[in-house]
């Protein structure tokens, strides 16, 4: 897997066939693999007449593992991917991302607008601007020594996700220490670009995508029915969703 420098940190990506480029940004503890490959999606945008990139976020997957927090802020992220636009030539690029990788999409939307066509915002509705808790409760689960040790519910799914994707651990405790901050409603109000917000209609940690939605001039929202934070990512709804998107705003050819 190639890799670039961003910030001092080696960034790994990948990237599958050609077209117009849509920049995929995973979620927190998986990796371009899991959150991408393994769910279809590349093979979706592929068939669609995209080309792909899958970027690991840094301290994920193939990426460098950083144990400072403040290396972690959302808005500190967001320049890993900007640099990979850059590095890759690319004038504009459609931006995806679920949950944390929505919120660092944001940031890059907010940041580098004239780099964006447009955007989804994956698993993440509402609580982009509200906040999310158990922050706390997650890092303590990530540091303890072993699983069963974990006794919260929401600290223990997340520490079963992060075995499964053989995480570093303490690299993902020092990024849930810093990279949950909330964004403001006014800064989402100056997002210009298409966007879509698409949320599982059981997805109790992303909140609902209509208010998230409703602040952008440009912004839509898609429920995926009957799906949960992490049964979402791969649904034949949310493909579906996002393919009509962008062929009304961003279309493959």
């Amino acid at each position: 897997m190639p890799t670039f420098n961003s910030e001092g940190y080696e960034i790994a990506f990948s990237i599958y066939g050609e077209g117009p480029t849509v920049l995929l940004v995973h979620g927190f503890a998986s990796n371009g693999k899991v959150n991408w490959v393994d769910t279809g999606w590349v093979d979706a945008l592929v068939e669609a007449g995209y080309r792909v990139v899958t970027i690991d976020n840094r301290g994920h997957g193939k990426s460098e593992k950083i144990y400072d927090t403040a290396a972690y802020p959302s808005s500190e992220m967001a320049k890993d991917s900007i640099n990979l636009i850059d590095y890759l030539g690319v004038k504009q690029v459609a931006i995806m991302g679920y949950s944390m990788g929505a919120r660092i999409s944001a940031y890059v939307s907010m940041t580098a607008p004239d780099k964006i066509a447009c955007a989804v915002f994956g698993g993440l509705g509402e609580r982009m601007t509200v906040g999310m808790s158990n922050s706390t409760t997650i890092v303590d689960a990530l540091l303890t020594p072993t699983l069963e040790e974990v006794k919260d519910r929401t600290g223990r799914t997340f520490r079963i996700f992060a075995e499964h994707t053989k995480s570093d651990l303490k690299a993902l405790a020092a990024c849930m220490g810093s990279s949950r901050q909330k964004i403001s409603e006014e800064d989402v109000s100056k997002i210009e670009v298409p966007v879509l917000v698409a949320v599982g209609s059981d997805d109790e940690v992303g909140g609902r995508p209509e208010p998230l939605a409703a602040l952008m001039e440009q912004g839509e929202s898609l429920v995926i029915e009957g799906r949960d934070h992490m049964r979402a990512t791969g649904d034949k709804q949310f493909k579906e969703g996002v393919l009509d998107f962008f062929k009304r705003v961003y279309p493959a050819g």
